[in-house]
C-alpha cells in the first residue's frame, strides 16, 4: 500500500500507543509451519474481511520469521484464545522463548500441516489469497479453508495493557 505524506504532524508514538490501548481486541495466536519448524505470535490486529470468499485479515511485523513463513508457505492458522488461555497469549507475545512456545497449550495440525491450537474459541486454517505491505507490517488476507468453533467458550480480550474476560449476555461467562 503506497502511503501518501501527511499534511499535518502525526501524534507521537507515546500518544498513539496510549490511544490504541483503549481499544478492546480479542487475542489470537497466528502460527505457521515450514518443514519441521513452527513459529507463532500473539496478535490483536485481526479482523473478518469478507464472507465471500470467507476470509480474515492479519497484520504481521514485516521483518518477523512469521511473516516469512506465511509468505513462503502460503498459509497460516489463527486461534482466538479463550478467557482462560492468557498463559498462551503471554507465551506467544514473547514471554517464553520461541522454541518453547508450542509446549504451552494443546497443539495438533490441520490437514494442511499448519499448527492447530485446540481448546480455543475459534480455530481457523487459512490459505493466503493476498498480501499488502504497509511499511512496518504486512497484511495477509487468508481464505478460511477449515474452521472449528466452541460456542461455550468466551474470548480473551486485551485492553489497557491487560487481559480481560467478556461478560456474556446470559451471564454464563464472567471474569
Amino acid at each position: 500500500m503506497a502511503l501518501r505524506p501527511l499534511r499535518r504532524p502525526a501524534v507521537s508514538d507515546k500518544e498513539f500507543r496510549a490511544a490504541m490501548s483503549g481499544m478492546a481486541s480479542s487475542v489470537h495466536v497466528v502460527a505457521a509451519q515450514r518443514g519441521n519448524e513452527r513459529v507463532g505470535r500473539t496478535a490483536t490486529a485481526v479482523l473478518s474481511l469478507s464472507a465471500q470468499p470467507p476470509a480474515v485479515l492479519v497484520s504481521i511485523d514485516i521483518v518477523s520469521r512469521l511473516a516469512d513463513f506465511i509468505a513462503k508457505t502460503g498459509g497460516f492458522s489463527l486461534a482466538m484464545l479463550a478467557e482462560d488461555q492468557d498463559a498462551i497469549g503471554d507465551a506467544f507475545a514473547g514471554h517464553v522463548a520461541p522454541e518453547k512456545r508450542f509446549d504451552i497449550g494443546d497443539w495438533g495440525a490441520w490437514p494442511s500441516g499448519q499448527p492447530l491450537l485446540r481448546g480455543t474459541v475459534t480455530m481457523l486454517d487459512c490459505e493466503v489469497i493476498g498480501a499488502m505491505e504497509t511499511g512496518t507490517h504486512v497484511l495477509f488476507a487468508g481464505a478460511v479453508v477449515e474452521a472449528e468453533t466452541d460456542p461455550a467458550r468466551a474470548p480473551l480480550l486485551w485492553q489497557r495493557h491487560t487481559y480481560h474476560g467478556l461478560r456474556r449476555l446470559d451471564g454464563a461467562a464472567e471474569q
